[in-house]
């Protein structure tokens, strides 16, 4: 670990979340076993007990981090793993994200839409296949009016109705939102990225609002949607501290899903010459986010699947619950370039899906063909 990660304290911790108190915990010479041990138990710790076991624990102390994160997931989600059926619809978008390859001013980036009739058609494929989640996802495309959105949304729903639909392309306005939940839509994906606003301007331009981000959230969450953030791990400028104020802010916004993965570069960003995040510090967040949250919705992403051939699987076994194939059409899957070496399956929908049960079958769980909807267990904090 970098040795700004290093952690050493001797204090007596007073935790506030919205001015409420909430835990008084006397954290002098508390072994990280003892720690990972009350978050199971508690499932929330302090600012500083989390930034322990993110900078020290050491290789025995994070296996035991995972194995208690699977035992809490399996406790909820047996070994059912849910399948959401990923349609990257547009690359095209307005914004101009620092780390993103389909950012607006990357001219190398080969652009593409799908059509309703495409869109809808990559549906189907995945219900013969046994999908009962399908995530529409893309950039802030200005070419798809809210009306556009709205009608796709409701048909979709009418031709698949015993299927959950999650959306995944940006910020919009309340009333937008509350348009496309009354349309059908069940979910909302919208990862900030990043809780410090500090650091939030670092990754994106001026004209990015790390407040609107939260609003956004806010509102969706008021709207009815099942709502999901992210952040990325080991983003350019990030810290160990930056890491624990994350499970802070997730223990506050108490999300439904937590779509999280390593940064990895893409070329042709400002950021192409940056490190890339780590497999295990991935899988570290995974498991404390598990513990955290115990019955939330998460993924095993594709970013864990690209940076390691086992990333996947992986990262089921450090707590993760879903995994993402993809079913927008071969032609595309590679313009999708948020970042290098994208995993992307050259497979149809059909054989993909029967490779991935069969390496899940290997460490001992399965996928279902189910909506996936989280269990929300009765869990006291």
């Amino acid at each position: 670990m970098n040795a700004l990660c290093t952690v050493h304290y001797v204090l007596f911790v007073t935790f506030y979340i919205d001015d409420k108190f909430l835990l008084d915990y006397n954290v002098y010479m508390r072994n990280i076993t003892e720690l990972i041990d009350i978050l199971s138990e508690r499932h929330i710790l302090s600012y500083e007990e989390y930034l322990e076991i993110i900078s020290n624990a050491s290789e025995s102390q994070k296996d035991y981090l995972f194995s208690r994160a699977e035992e809490i997931r399996k406790k909820i989600y047996g070994t059912d793993i849910y399948i959401r059926g990923l349609i990257e619809f547009t690359n095209y978008c307005k914004n101009d994200c620092f780390y993103c390859g389909i950012r607006a001013s990357n001219k190398k980036c080969e652009r593409y839409r799908l059509t309703k009739e495409d869109i809808i058609s990559c549906c189907s494929a995945g219900y013969d296949t046994g999908y009962r989640t399908f995530v529409l996802q893309g950039g802030e495309d200005p070419f798809f009016s809210s009306d556009d959105m709205a009608d796709l949304i409701s048909s979709i729903k009418k031709q698949f109705p015993d299927c959950a639909l999650t959306l995944s392309f940006g910020e919009y306005t309340y009333d937008t939102y509350k348009k496309w939940k009354d349309a059908g839509a069940d979910r909302y994906l919208l990862r900030h990225e990043t809780a410090d606003k500090t650091h939030y301007n670092k990754l994106h331009p001026k004209k990015m609002s790390f407040d609107n981000r939260i609003r956004c959230l806010k509102d969706l969450k008021s709207l009815g949607y099942q709502v999901g953030c992210g952040f990325m791990v080991g983003s350019p400028f990030q810290t160990c501290e930056h890491l624990a104020a994350e499970m802070i802010f997730l223990n506050k916004f108490q999300p439904d899903m937590v779509g999280i993965g390593p940064f990895i570069v893409q070329k042709d960003t400002p950021f192409g010459n940056m490190k890339s995040g780590t497999l295990e510090q991935t899988l570290i967040m995974l498991a404390l986010i598990r513990l955290t949250l115990p019955d939330v919705l998460l993924p095993a992403t594709t970013a864990l699947a690209t940076i390691d051939p086992f990333g996947r699987e992986l990262g089921i076994k450090a707590g993760a619950n879903v995994c993402m194939p993809n079913l927008s059409p071969v032609s595309v899957r590679k313009k999708y370039a948020l970042y290098d070496n994208k995993k992307s399956a050259d497979e149809e929908a059909a054989e993909y899906t029967q490779q991935l049960s069969e390496r899940m079958r290997k460490i001992g769980y399965n996928i279902v063909t189910d909506r996936g909807d989280r269990k929300h267990a009765n869990i006291e904090q």
